[in-house]
């Protein structure tokens, strides 16, 4: 049964005009592949898919959202939203603010977080640090809400604001991008311990923003108020106080998340065509090993690389620098040699199988399969 699969995959072959595939070729090509998309990949790809609109027909929207911002003379911004939501009919388990812990390579830092609500919906808070954002999770996955709630969450930042030479500045999106429904007013309110003569505010999604409508209310106080915003716009407050009317910190800043150079991108590469190369022709045993054991250098070198980063700034603040590329390199050039040690036939067949094909030999013949030591198996 196996010599007539075997002759009818030649006959086959032979009247395409080529020989049979070689499984080596479809593993050259999956490294090949597999190579050149991680370099795409590494230099510079978007960090980050498009975010879907929301169903139209859900029906859900935020009709107010209120926050006050409040500078406080150590340096701390104070923050207090105030989220009228409606669930409309579906309903749901309650809300998810997202508050950016880190933009671009600066770090904030989120904390003392309270949240509570005045329609008695379930107001309990779990935060949870993702990506780029500190998620604030406020409700019961046990209980669903629906119709309109009010919910209130309190917060401190540190670290927001930038000292200059003439000046200590604030910029910060007080309402977020992350809402995925519409919201109908918003305001946002900024309180000073000195005279505010230099605030402004801006609304909309990036590139795409109009002035907000401001209101003073007295020299400590200015209102800014927007309305029909729509899913994932903001409103952005710009607020410039003089030298020395706040104590402001130092900023704090991450390294990128991606510091490799050039060499290390062509060490790289070299490596992608390494591995093309060694799979074109099968390494004996002792190959295969020296393959893993490159393979696994370099995935010690890319844990090295990532591990100082998260373990003094946590899972989100890793940089990729050469050290991660060599390692990548290593692994890479190591699974092709491995791959490559493997024979064709072996591809797809149990182990027990690949074992037995290596003690058992056919006599042509015509005779009973014989081990290699002469004596019939079993």
């Amino acid at each position: 049964m196996t010599r007539r699969v075997i002759g009818s995959l030649r006959r086959r072959s032979g009247r395409n005009g080529g020989t049979m595939p070689d499984v080596r070729d479809c593993v050259r090509g999956s490294a090949v592949a597999a190579g050149v998309l991680l370099v795409a990949v590494l230099l510079g790809l978007p960090a980050r898919a498009a975010v879907p609109l929301p169903d139209p027909e859900s029906g859900e929207s935020i009709p107010t959202y209120d926050v006050v911002l409040t500078l406080r003379t150590d340096g701390i911004l104070q923050v207090r939203e105030t989220i009228t939501y409606d669930f409309a009919r579906g309903g749901e388990h309650g809300i998810v603010r997202r508050v950016p812990f880190r933009h671009a390579d600066r770090l904030y830092d989120v904390r003392n977080v309270s949240t509570s609500s005045s329609t008695g919906a379930p107001a309990r808070a779990k935060t949870l640090k993702l990506l780029h954002d500190v998620r604030i999770s406020v409700g019961d996955r046990h209980r669903k809400v629906t119709g309109r709630q009010a919910y209130v969450i309190e917060y401190e930042m540190a670290w927001v604001f930038t000292p200059y030479a003439d000046h200590d500045e604030l910029v910060w999106d007080a309402i977020g991008t992350s809402w995925d429904v519409p919201i109908g007013n918003a305001a946002v309110r900024v309180e000073a311990p000195v005279p505010l003569r230099y605030a402004s505010c801006q609304a909309g999604a990036a590139g795409e923003t109009t002035r907000c409508l401001r209101d003073r209310d007295g020299p400590y106080a200015v209102d800014f108020t927007q309305s029909g915003l729509r899913p994932h716009e903001g409103m952005t407050v710009r607020v410039k106080l003089p030298k020395r009317a706040i104590v402001v910190p130092p900023p704090r800043y991450a390294p990128p998340h991606w510091t490799g150079s050039w060499p290390g991108t062509a060490v790289l590469a070299l490596a992608v065509g390494a591995a093309a190369l060694a799979a074109r022709r099968p390494v004996p045993g002792p190959g295969r090993r020296t393959g893993a054991a490159l393979a696994a250098i370099g995935g010690l070198l890319v844990a090295a690389d990532v591990g100082d980063d998260v373990l003094e700034r946590g899972p989100w603040a890793f940089s990729l620098g050469d050290r991660c590329l060599a390692g990548l390199a290593l692994m890479i050039v190591g699974g092709a040699i491995v791959l490559a040690g493997r024979s064709p036939t072996d591809f797809g067949r149990p182990n027990s199988q690949r074992a037995l094909s290596g003690r058992i030999r056919v006599d042509r013949s015509g005779g009973e399969p014989f081990a290699s030591d002469g004596r019939l198996p079993g």
